[in-house]
């Protein structure tokens, strides 16, 4: 549940703000305090300029209201746009931090997590935070200003008054009260049921050709008019709340109203008050009024930020996975080998690996052999830290891979997935991926290396074409070749493939195999797959069955 407490987990992204937000603070109430100034400027008017007929007062005071509306709304234009600025960078921030702990997760972490929802998250929800503290919190500052102000001069004109004036005030801080925790909740199930109705979309969008061919169409629109019935009576609620936690303290404010005008009129007939006296307070309580109003209508967007907060703080809370040891080591080139001593891992108490003992020499050609399931490609995110074994460990050059940098084992071992991730971009851009520094001749050798030259003839634009969303606009085989290219172009010490040819035929598997040795002659190249042909090519053949694994040596010069 969403509390209070949850703005408190903004203070360290507060912290670098705080001399900035001081001066929007002392701004603000300078500003305010020049707004406070004008409904006893109206009094004076009334009392010592117009009902004894003094044209010199009247002037004078005129232009000292003039002058303080001038300066009031200068000095609140000033707060708002430092507030904003403070702000805006204060969610960048937060943004940021967001993402890199996203990229700290383990890809098994985006492999259970709905993928609407975590656009949600980091969209709707951070957006709703960016909104609510670049507009909410300063009007939330300024009307308690002008709140505290307007208390202070009410009692300084009349407490009897005042008392008549704010005794309706505890009954509509009970209504607020009351509806502040519906909203809260009813604003948790409307970002839930969002974020269904998102996750949904996604679904049926990257399903369509599966929808399509099945004839689902009238299938996914039903599933999308639950989703989105359940969706809109959450936001009919939100509404009616909302409109209830203003339109109850609304009623008994304007019942105070009516109060004041009447004892206020009765001790202007006694002569127990000036005309000017009670004009002014009644501008105060208008101004009293409003500041209570307008928080009162901030319960909404209030609740909304809270529930907001929540879900980002639960992505910061997710752990990750792997974790870089403060004192970890670097290191330039892997040059003796992997090694896996007794490793073991488990998923929902199924074994996947069992006692692993296993060598791959440097330089060695590995291929790893095995039936779905029986932890391949688990080997290969552990050896690069996607994951790490529950028992056992991974030894890299006589070290463990747990007390080496990531930056340097990433950049070292890099691992082509089965099914790889294309930008949104040419085919050059997504093979210089993060690597500003490669020139298009270096793109364009990778690219030839990992077997693409024919593609690359055939298209107009070469390597200037746009693979599409996805890479959707290449064939499986050509996104496998692009993600090749990729990792070629870095020249890792190790590079894994998950298998890396299981779009592409036979011919331009070989030529893929002897581009492979071709381009890192030194490398240490690690196969998953289940083609004999690309297996008959390796220098160490590893089989997994039931969590075991067993080493075969083709060549044992070349392991060696």
């Amino acid at each position: 549940m969403a509390s209070w407490r949850t703005y408190g987990r903004l203070l360290p992204f507060l912290r670098p703000y705080l001399r900035p937000l001081l001066l929007v603070l002392v701004v603000s109430l300078l500003g305010t305090s020049l707004s406070l100034a004008q409904p006893y400027l109206s009094k004076l008017l009334i009392d010592k300029a117009l009902v004894p007929r003094d044209m010199t007062a009247l002037v004078q005071i005129a232009l000292l209201m003039v002058a303080f509306g001038i300066a009031g709304y200068a000095l609140n234009i000033f707060a708002s746009y430092r507030y904003v600025s403070s702000s805006a960078a204060m969610l960048f921030d937060i943004r940021v931090a967001l993402l890199r702990h996203l990229q700290t997760l383990s890809p098994r972490f985006y492999g259970g997590f709905r993928l609407g929802d975590l656009m949600s998250r980091m969209n709707s929800d951070v957006s709703d935070v960016q909104r609510v503290t670049a507009d909410t919190l300063l009007s939330v500052l300024s009307n308690v200003l002008m709140l505290a102000g307007s208390v202070g001069l009410m009692l300084w004109l009349d407490w009897k008054l005042f008392l008549v004036g704010v005794v309706l005030i505890p009954a509509c801080v009970l209504v607020f009260l009351h509806y502040q925790h519906k909203l809260t909740l009813i604003t948790r199930e409307m970002r839930e049921r969002g974020a269904d109705l998102g996750s949904l979309l996604v679904d049926t969008v990257m399903g369509m050709r599966v929808v399509a061919s099945l004839g689902a169409g009238e299938h996914e629109v039903r599933r999308f008019e639950r989703s989105n019935n359940a969706f809109v009576r959450a936001m009919l609620r939100m509404q009616v709340t909302s409109f209830m936690a203003g339109a109850l303290p609304g009623a008994l404010l304007t019942a105070s109203t009516s109060a004041v005008i009447l004892y206020g009129g009765y001790m202007i007939i006694d002569g127990r008050m000036t005309i000017g006296t009670l004009v002014a307070f009644m501008t105060y309580q208008g101004r009293l009024f409003a500041p209570i109003q307008t928080l009162m209508g901030l319960t909404s967007g209030l609740a909304s930020t809270r529930v907001s907060l929540a879900r980002i703080f639960e992505l910061f809370d997710t752990p990750a996975d792997v974790t870089e040891r403060p004192d970890a080591s670097g290191f330039e080139r892997v040059r003796q080998g992997i090694r896996f001593e007794g490793v073991s891992m488990r998923y929902d108490r199924h074994p996947v690996l069992v006692d692993v003992d296993l060598e791959i020499p440097h330089g060695a050609f590995c291929a790893i052999l095995g039936p779905s399931g029986v932890g391949k490609s688990t080997l290969a995110d552990l050896m690069v830290r996607y994951l790490d074994p529950q028992t056992g460990r991974i030894v890299i050059d006589g070290a463990d891979v747990r007390d080496l940098r990531l930056a340097d084992l990433r950049r070292e071992l890099i691992l082509v997935d089965q099914s790889p991730y294309l930008f949104n971009d040419t085919i050059a851009a997504n093979i210089a991926f993060a690597l500003p520094e490669a020139s298009p001749e270096q793109v364009e050798a990778a690219a030839r290396m990992a077997g693409l030259g024919d593609l690359l003839a055939r298209l107009p634009d070469g390597l200037a074409t746009r693979t599409g969303e996805r890479g959707l606009a290449l064939s499986a085989g050509e996104r496998q070749r692009v993600a090749l290219a990729r990792a070629l172009l870095r020249k890792p010490s190790v590079i894994i493939l998950d298998e890396p040819t299981s779009a592409l035929d036979g011919e331009t598997e070989k030529l893929v195999a002897r581009g492979l040795r071709e381009a890192l002659p030194d490398a240490t190249i690690v196969v998953i797959t289940h083609k004999p042909a690309l297996a008959q090519m390796a220098d160490l053949v590893v089989t997994l069955d039931g969590g075991r694994a067993t080493t075969r040596r083709v060549r044992e010069a070349a392991c060696g």
